[in-house]
């Protein structure tokens, strides 16, 4: 009985010890290699690049209000951020053992943005060099409403 508890545990290191080793070569690749029981964020309307220790086949998003993500190819995940908040990201394997439980945080992009407030109504406003009208969540209504138009309209021109 102490030898078959034994073998499991042995098995159970062994198995953590091949996580580790996982993450530490992919790592060195492009992206952010995923701690299994870690967390990560990122920014609103960004997408980010996971790199998972072993093949994923089904992904699960707590809130996908919060985040979407989709499996680019079996050891990688785009996550992308969709309105601020926290959720959580589980990657399964083929036979659904899991392979990562991560606390996903989606958070403001601050870099070139610009908040203007005309009373209780905010508009942003993206300044990377020039200035132009932004969709991010917490905005007037209306404002967004004409940004999404005049983008759909230009999108639509383009084609």
């Amino acid at each position: 009985m102490l030898g078959i508890r034994l073998n499991k545990v042995l098995r159970s290191w062994t198995a953590a010890g091949a996580v580790v080793a996982g993450l530490l070569v992919s790592s060195t690749g492009a992206g952010f290699a995923a701690d299994p029981k870690g967390s990560v964020d990122v920014q609103v309307n960004m997408a980010r690049i996971l790199r998972l220790p072993s093949a994923a086949s089904t992904i699960v998003i707590g809130n996908p209000g919060i985040a979407d993500a989709t499996i680019q190819d079996p050891e990688t995940i785009v996550l992308t951020g969709k309105t601020f908040g926290h959720t959580n990201l589980i990657a399964l394997d083929a036979v659904g053992n899991p392979i990562a439980d991560l606390k996903v945080e989606v958070v403001s992009q601050e870099d070139n943005l610009v908040l203007v407030y005309n009373g209780e109504e905010r508009n942003t406003v993206s300044c990377t060099p020039d200035c132009g009208p932004a969709l991010m969540m917490g905005d007037d209504t209306n404002y967004l409403g004409e940004v999404a138009g005049s983008k759909s309209i230009v999108e639509a021109a383009s084609r």
